[in-house]
Parts: structure tokens; C-alpha cells; sequence
């Protein structure tokens, strides 16, 4: 849990992190609706290829967005296991009575991964270059045609950001817990899932408690400097689109495109 990397942000000065938050949030829509639109290797190899390149100009280490990759690994081998032993196919390479390996399942176990793989890199990368305020001024920007309806965009905006940014400091706080209980002689290891899930009431007690007492200190703290929500409330800093948001929105283009041919040829 301390390994994840959604929600933490890492300051430097990159073209990334240069680039305008709504550019940023319209883009990651993009990358992960046109990654679940591509259907073969090589349109993920492309994908890589693009995450790579933005890996390297954003001046992030490497470590600190792959280590992210580690809190997802049980769910990278289940879908991998659904997708393989439940893919139905005419190549039967494996039989154990209902249960069929075939290429098929073999192949779209593969790209299942490739595709999880790279959605978790993308969202990490949106974070680790955009601090929460601009998150929160560009979620609210693009939200902003909504309140023609009543839709209190600025609220959502602020609720979405906030709960990316505890989720390393809830993983910190479950990391906590958990050394302290194994101190006391807690076994979280050994056992049948009815022992392991019992043992994980003295875990989740004491971090529901955290959880909501830090939102209580969070709320009074937010009272204290006069917040008012999106009433009367100005900006230090406007967003303003840039050139090299231009040339961000070109790239973008450019790599559906590709995606979107690897399809079809």
C-alpha cells in the first residue's frame, strides 16, 4: 500500500508539468478511452513507446512511477487468470475438465495486462505532474458549463482532489497500523480466509478512525481560513492555454491516430 503513486505529486520543472491542468485531465480521458479501444499488441507497443517519452521529459524517476505498479499486482494476476482459464477458442492448448487454455485466452491475457499496466501508468503520471490546486482549478474549469444546472462543479472538484491526495497519506496510515498490530503479535498471514478477515478488524477499526478524524481537522482548518466554497472566490494564478499546450493537444491527436490505425491495418 505505501507503494502507490496515484495521488502523489512530485515537483519539477518539465514541459509536463508546465503544460495547463485541463490540457492534462482531457488528455488522460483520451489515453484511457482510446487504450480500451485498441485491440492488439502493437497499438500497445505504441502506447508504451508514448508513456516512455513522457516518462523522460517529465524528469520523473522511473522507480517512482513504476514502484506504483507493485500495490496492483493482485489484480494484474486475477484479471490475467479470468481472461486465461474463461477465453473461449478452437486452439486448445490445455484441458482440465471444464477449464480450457486456449491462444485465444493466452493472447487476451496478455493485452488485459498491457492494458492495466499502462492505464496505472498514465493516471500516475497525471498526478505526479499536477499539484492538487491545479487539479482542483482544472476539474472545476472543465465542470464549469455544468452549473447552468445547478451542478455544483467547484464542490465535486474539491471532493475529487482531496480523496486523491489521501490516498497515499491513508496507505501511510494502513502501513502504520499494521507494523503496530504485528508488534502485538497479530498474524495477518497464516490461516483460512475467515481467520485472515477477522484479523483485519483491528486494521480497518482504527483507520476508519483516522480517516474521519482527519477529515474532521481537514473541515475545521478550511472554516478557520474562511472557506466559503466557490463563493466570491478569485484566483491567484488564471489557467491560461500556451502554446505548448498546442503542441500538447497535437501529440495527443497524433497518438489516438496511431492507436486508432493499429486497429484497422
Amino acid at each position: 500500500m505505501t507503494k502507490i503513486t496515484i495521488g502523489q505529486y512530485y515537483p519539477t520543472d518539465s514541459p509536463i508539468h508546465r503544460l495547463d491542468p485541463r490540457v492534462k485531465l482531457v488528455s488522460v480521458i483520451l489515453y484511457i478511452t482510446i487504450l480500451l479501444f485498441a485491440n492488439h499488441f502493437a497499438g500497445y507497443a505504441v502506447a508504451a513507446l508514448f508513456i516512455a517519452s513522457l516518462i523522460t521529459i517529465s524528469k520523473i524517476p522511473p522507480t517512482l512511477i513504476f514502484r506504483g505498479l507493485r500495490a496492483i499486482v493482485f489484480i494484474l494476476f486475477f484479471a490475467a487468470s479470468i481472461n486465461l482459464f474463461l477465453t473461449p477458442g478452437e486452439n486448445i492448448l490445455l484441458q482440465f475438465g471444464f477449464i480450457r487454455i486456449t491462444t485465444e485466452g493466452i493472447i487476451l491475457a496478455l493485452q488485459m495486462i498491457c492494458r492495466l499496466i499502462l492505464l496505472i501508468l498514465g493516471s500516475s503520471l497525471l498526478t505526479l505532474t499536477t499539484s492538487p490546486i491545479q487539479l482542483t482549478d482544472g476539474i472545476e474549469s472543465l465542470l464549469k458549463p455544468l452549473k447552468k444546472i445547478r451542478v455544483p462543479s467547484h464542490d465535486i472538484a474539491m471532493m475529487m482532489t482531496i480523496a486523491l491526495r489521501f490516498i497515499p497519506t491513508l496507505a501511510d496510515e494502513l502501513d502504520k497500523i499494521m507494523k503496530a498490530q504485528k508488534a502485538r503479535g497479530a498474524d495477518f498471514e497464516t490461516g483460512g480466509l475467515i481467520k485472515r478477515a477477522q484479523a483485519l478488524i483491528p486494521i480497518l477499526v482504527p483507520l476508519f478512525i483516522s480517516a474521519f478524524k482527519r477529515a474532521d481537522e481537514l473541515a475545521t482548518a478550511m472554516e478557520a481560513r474562511c472557506y466559503r466554497g466557490d463563493t466570491n472566490r478569485t484566483k491567484m494564478k488564471e489557467m491560461k492555454l500556451t502554446t505548448l499546450d498546442a503542441y500538447a493537444t497535437t501529440i495527443m491527436i497524433i497518438f489516438c491516430l496511431c492507436i486508432i490505425a493499429t486497429r484497422f491495418l
